[in-house]
């Protein structure tokens, strides 16, 4: 054999020695979890385990310290442009639920949120009731807060389940009956109004901050609500310009079409702009909206949205938040510019009942 040819030959198998190596190295990392964001591939197709585990070690853990938990998918209005809709009708165990919030308070959870979904719907509130005094009762949470319709919510369960609440949030896009009736804001004829001022002195009564979420939408895009949010005088005023999600109000296995409610950037600016007055109006447009949320589904699933679909993680009961939360698509500094740390706590806002 010439020289030329061994030298083909060694260089050959140092080659097929070289991508073994690879291919094992990969293997470990992926084992150990160090995969998906973290692990991309070369040109060739193969990972690239050193820059994978350069990532994986510059790369801080992501911290869960505001989650929002969208324990039901199931609800009694009917918005039109809902991005959270009854495809399950699946609810965790009380107990597994319970398992997953302590597995997020030991990974530095300090607040949070019950959605749904309708949250109230579940045991006439009974299960989101005992979720709340878990959280604040056996793992201190230093917020505890539900964002819910306000038309399932009756004064007994203030009575045996408020001391335990930081926020509620109340979902009320119009103060025009029949705006809210076209919106779908609403269950038969009753008045959703009625019942958001109801809530609003329960909230006074037994010492919970009240906080309102509004889509600003076709609908009422252009009306003015200074008035009747000066009455309420909420903790937080949340204006959510309408969101798509594939899957759920948009595209073809969804259950809304929201296409007919969505506004332009510049009606959204124009909306807030007349409603600057408002000291207590926290804004949130599409961009800051699809990445900057920590959101748990049904089965403990993060939700990635940033395609505009919602990508789940596997459940935390499976693989641990460190694992799961990797998948969630989170930009914590995105949750820092929309306001998202603030004070949470009750105990601490100093507030005039």
């Amino acid at each position: 054999m010439s020289y030329s040819t061994q030298v083909v030959f060694a260089k050959m198998s140092l080659q097929l020695c070289i991508s073994n190596i690879q291919h094992i190295f990969a293997t470990f990392l992926a084992w150990i979890g160090v995969r998906g964001p973290q692990v991309r591939l070369t040109s060739t197709g193969k990972v690239n385990p050193i820059k994978a585990l350069q990532k994986n070690i510059s790369k801080p853990a992501t911290t869960p310290s505001s989650v929002n938990y969208h324990f039901t998918r199931q609800c009694n209005y009917k918005c039109g442009f809902c991005f959270h809709t009854a495809k399950t009708s699946f609810v965790l165990p009380i107990e597994e639920a319970k398992r997953g919030l302590q597995l997020l308070k030991q990974s530095g959870l300090e607040k949070i949120n019950f959605s749904g979904g309708e949250p109230f719907l579940q045991d006439r509130g009974d299960f989101l009731g005992k979720l709340v005094q878990y959280c604040k009762q056996d793992l201190h949470l230093p917020s505890v807060s539900i964002v819910s319709n306000g038309s399932l919510i009756r004064e007994k369960w203030f009575q045996k389940y408020g001391q335990y609440l930081d926020i509620l949030a109340i979902s009320c896009d119009s103060f025009d009956e029949d705006t809210n009736q076209t919106i779908g804001r609403a269950q038969g004829r009753k008045s959703h109004l009625d019942n958001l001022f109801k809530v609003r002195e329960w909230c006074r009564d037994y010492k919970v901050a009240f906080k309102i979420n509004s889509v600003i939408n076709t609908f009422n895009v252009n009306e003015d609500m200074r008035e009747n949010i000066s009455e309420l005088n909420p903790v937080r005023w949340k204006v959510f310009q309408c969101l798509l999600i594939d899957g759920e109000n948009a595209g073809e296995n969804s259950l809304r079409e929201a296409e007919r409610f969505v506004i332009s950037d510049q009606q959204f600016q124009d909306f807030l702009d007349r409603h600057s007055t408002i000291s207590c109006l926290v804004p949130e447009s599409n961009q800051k909206m699809r990445d900057s949320y920590l959101i748990l589904d049904e089965y403990m699933r993060f939700l990635d949205c940033r395609e505009g679909r919602k990508d789940p993680s596997k459940s935390i009961l499976d693989v641990g938040v460190e694992e799961a939360i990797q998948f969630s698509g989170f930009d914590e500094k995105m949750f820092l510019k929309r306001g998202g740390k603030y004070v949470w706590s009750k105990a601490d806002m100093r507030l005039e009942w």
